[in-house]
């Protein structure tokens, strides 16, 4: 009912890299982000009128019924649209990478679409940092999903037909509303890349301290008595000093 809350599961599905594609370039992206998110959908038997749409540009917001069962989303939707995208990538120069957010909770309906906090929040974890860090440190997949903690508790942990609670990973994120807890995935990968590890992994080495010197001859170890190294036109040598000056 218009104006009234209603339980449903949120899926909010991103594309990754979008805001770098050209007005030529976007159509072909849309078309192709509703073809494997549809078909993903038609292939769990979610439907109208228990699948509501919206359009957000670069995503979809996607509104499902009370009564589908949501093991049937974080299972069986989540692994068709890895596969069917994966089919649909190959042979692309610039595959389609997707980030999809999800939560349960309740959402308001009027005449201009579907509101609420549970809403929000399901659009800001599928485009949270983390999100998209994980993602591109996942080379060659194509797809990040991020479970709120609430759906991760109430349906992902208990498993199911394709759910494997083992695959996620939890993080924290920092989001409008403030630091929340969520749950990461990788379809196709037995555990998430951290984007932290990566991150200091893929850092260059710092430069190392040089001897100081010119050109191709310098002196280091030098001292009034005792012995040395030097290295002349790239060869290493010693040099022996006695406490009166002279080398021996």
């Amino acid at each position: 009912m218009e104006g009234e809350a209603a339980y449903g599961f949120i899926v909010n599905v991103d594309a990754q890299g979008s805001g770098l594609l050209t007005d030529t370039e976007k159509p072909e992206m849309r078309r192709r982000l509703y073809e494997v998110t549809n078909a993903a959908f038609e292939q769990a038997r979610i439907r109208a009128p228990r699948l509501y749409q919206e359009d957000r540009g670069d995503g979809i917001l996607s509104v499902l019924a009370a009564d589908v069962p949501p093991r049937r989303v974080v299972g069986e939707w989540l692994e068709y649209l890895h596969q069917d995208l994966r089919e649909l990538n190959r042979g692309l120069r610039t595959p389609l990478r997707l980030r999809v957010g999800l939560h349960i909770g309740p959402v308001t309906a009027d005449e201009h679409g579907r509101s609420g906090r549970a809403v929000d929040l399901a659009c800001r974890l599928g485009d949270c940092d983390t999100a998209k860090a994980i993602l591109k440190a996942a080379e060659g997949s194509p797809l990040v999903a991020v479970a709120s903690d609430r759906l991760y508790e109430d349906v992902v942990l208990a498993g199911g037909r394709w759910v494997e609670p083992d695959r996620y990973r939890r993080h924290e994120v920092e989001l409008k509303e403030g630091r929340k807890a969520a749950w990461f995935t990788v379809p196709g990968l037995p555990r998430p890349p951290d984007p932290a590890t990566t991150a200091t992994a893929s850092r260059p080495e710092p430069p190392q301290p040089q001897p100081q010197g010119t050109g191709d001859s310098f002196v280091q170890n030098n001292h009034h008595h005792g012995s040395g190294q030097f290295i002349a036109n790239g060869k290493v040598d010693t040099l022996h000093i006695d406490q009166y000056g002279g080398d021996r």
